[in-house]
């Protein structure tokens, strides 16, 4: 029987190869006689497991070798505390862009550790675009510039990085389009994402910094959240999420295998244009972020007779098209089409979409 098509904006659909891999391992990975989630995080075969993640990952985005990768735990809401943690130093500020409502939650949570200086944005929606550049009011001495370069929720893309003063680290949050197009990672000073859009399961998150930020955790930082102390212990300080390592690293050598980023980025957007396509030939559904800012990765939309709304999810779960409805605090509807959602899947919704107008338009 086929699977369903999962539009889930996290925990999100994982690819079919990767899952069937690992349910061929779940009681015995390579003759070791255990399941990977029975094994010492400190034994040769997990071990082998997070090695070859880092690896793989590392080439994925050729990330530079004077930046650590950890694998963490706490997901991205975690890291809005983490981060000023671990980077203010002696500094009593740091810039942020809020484009939408997971920005917006990072910037109040640095409220409690430092005076957060709202450089763009708004701290309320709607959110419908990046703000323009030039709009910018960067303070005069920031500890780093913080953005969210997809927010799931509004579907806000960045689609290319703001310029910051002079040894100025970027901080952003992609934890909703991480791998899903190639990035200079030298442009930023720290990257993170939780794992559950485009890498894994949830419960494992993804920090990549830069070596010169490793020295400016204040005291108050605890210690198997220090970046630090991770990175000097290899990610293995406390116990990391085993299993979620694992599925992460099948997800890495499952996108070599679709031939890279570069070949990924040209599959979302292929699968973009065809949803949007759609959307915007009709007066029967509504797309509110502004072109230039919409998302690749999670395409909020609208019925214009939202009584109809029900109808289109019953229906819609009964061809097959999942998890379409829209985050509580936007309404309507919304696709997240990460890199496990194959182009079938996204015809298929358009598919629907069409019909569902003829019936009901």
């Amino acid at each position: 029987m086929a699977r369903p098509f999962n539009f889930s904006a996290g925990p999100a659909a994982l690819p079919e190869e990767v899952l069937r891999q690992a349910t061929d391992e779940m009681l015995d990975w390579h003759g070791s006689g255990m399941s990977v989630m029975e094994m010492s995080h400190r034994g040769k075969e997990f071990t082998q497991i997070a090695t070859q993640a880092e690896a793989d990952l590392r080439e994925l985005l050729a990330v530079p070798a004077n930046y650590q990768i950890l694998f963490m735990q706490g997901g991205a809401i975690a890291q809005n505390a983490i981060i000023p943690l671990n980077l203010l130093g002696e500094k009593k500020t740091a810039d942020y862009v809020v484009t939408g409502t997971w920005s917006a939650k990072s910037f109040k949570e640095a409220k409690k550790y430092c005076a957060p200086h709202l450089a763009a944005g708004a701290t309320s929606g709607p959110y419908l675009a990046v703000p323009p550049e030039p709009t910018f009011q960067l303070s005069a001495d920031p500890a780093y510039l913080f953005i969210c370069t997809n927010e799931t929720i509004d579907g806000v893309e960045f689609q290319q990085l703001p310029e910051t003063k002079a040894g100025v680290p970027i901080v952003a949050d992609m934890s909703s389009n991480i791998l899903s197009r190639p990035i200079d990672v030298s442009r930023y000073g720290l990257i993170f994402g939780g794992a559950q859009k485009n890498i894994g399961p949830a419960g494992l998150t993804l920090v990549i910094v830069r070596d010169d930020l490793l020295d400016r955790a204040s005291p108050l930082c605890p210690s198997a959240f220090e970046f630090k102390t991770v990175a000097a212990n290899g990610s293995m300080y406390n116990t990391p999420p085993t299993y979620g390592i694992y599925i992460a690293g099948l997800v890495f050598q499952w996108l070599k295998r679709q031939g890279g980023l570069a070949a990924i980025e040209a599959h979302n957007i292929a699968k973009a244009e065809l949803l949007y396509g759609c959307l915007d030939a009709s007066d029967f559904y509504t797309t509110r972020v502004e072109k230039p800012f919409r998302s690749r990765m999670n395409v909020p939309f609208f019925l214009k007779d939202e009584s109809l709304n029900e109808v289109f999810l019953a229906g819609a779960k009964e061809a097959g098209l999942l998890q379409l409805k829209g985050h509580k605090s936007v309404g309507g509807m919304r696709a997240s089409v990460y890199n496990a959602m194959p182009l079938a899947g996204v015809q298929a919704l358009v598919g629907y979409l069409k019909e569902f107008e003829r019936k009901h338009g």
